[in-house]
């Protein structure tokens, strides 16, 4: 199987199962999405609206609507997530890969029933490796990027996977209380959820763990920085026998 690869948003995107011009119909929705949320790109919308000259209420529909889905993600995490910076610059970034990832899906969807797409940390998928086994996703230790401690099967509505965490690349996600976490994988049906939540986890505490996957619509594996793995039931089928993880 084929495997197209380009770099976009800080990260590397690969793509299996697209011929190429699905590959590059992929690479166009992601240049549109960091064309218009980019805070490096001093011409995009949202760089603008960082510098004053242009009011958020000003801004194209579509950008309102993002950042009305992060509000709205802000809310239900309790602000463990939230779209401002603690500069108070809006920042939009923990949505807009993962939209641009579930819109990149929809272009796969249309021509293959078997593909997968790796952005950083996140992974969505359908489908079948070589229509065999299932695409699997392997989870590291934050405290040895060399050992991998669970595997995640994508399979039945569990397409997506995202991990989020301070060991590649170091603290980039702004925590609203003393450091709990050092990695979270989320697995979910969709991709925002994955990485909306992953992103949570890390940026809150304990409780807002236990807040997140009280309905069990989630699976979650957590690395706390005291060395504890917790995990959600669902995720303890995915962690290996060595690994002792607290539920």
């Amino acid at each position: 199987m084929s495997v197209a690869t380009f770099e976009t948003m800080g990260t590397v995107v690969s793509i299996r199962g697209a011929g190429p011009r699905a590959a590059a119909e992929v690479r166009r929705v992601f240049t549109g999405y960091d064309h218009r949320y980019s805070l490096y790109d001093p011409s995009s919308v949202l760089s603008r609206i960082a510098a004053g000259a242009l009011r958020l209420t000003d801004a194209p529909q579509e950008v309102r609507d993002v950042y009305a889905l992060a509000l709205e993600w802000r809310e239900q995490t309790g602000g463990a997530f939230t779209p401002h910076r603690p500069d108070g610059v809006v920042d939009l970034s923990g949505v807009v890969k993962a939209l641009a990832i579930r819109d990149a899906g929809a272009v796969l969807d249309r021509v293959s029933e078997d593909w997968l797409i790796v952005a950083g940390g996140d992974v969505l998928g359908r489908g079948r490796h070589e229509g065999e086994a299932p695409w699997s996703v392997g989870v590291v230790d934050p405290a040895h990027r060399d050992t991998v401690v669970g595997v995640v099967a994508l399979e039945g509505t569990r397409r997506a996977v995202a991990t989020s965490g301070t060991a590649e690349r170091g603290e980039h996600v702004w925590r609203r209380s003393t450091p709990t976490f050092a990695q979270a994988t989320v697995v979910a049906d969709d991709i925002v959820t994955a990485d909306v939540l992953a992103t949570a986890i890390v940026a809150g505490d304990a409780d807002d763990l236990r807040r997140i996957t009280a309905d069990g619509s989630v699976d979650v594996l957590a690395f706390a920085v005291d060395g504890t793995v917790w995990a959600t039931p669902g995720a303890e089928q995915m962690v290996r026998p060595t690994v002792t993880a607290r539920s």
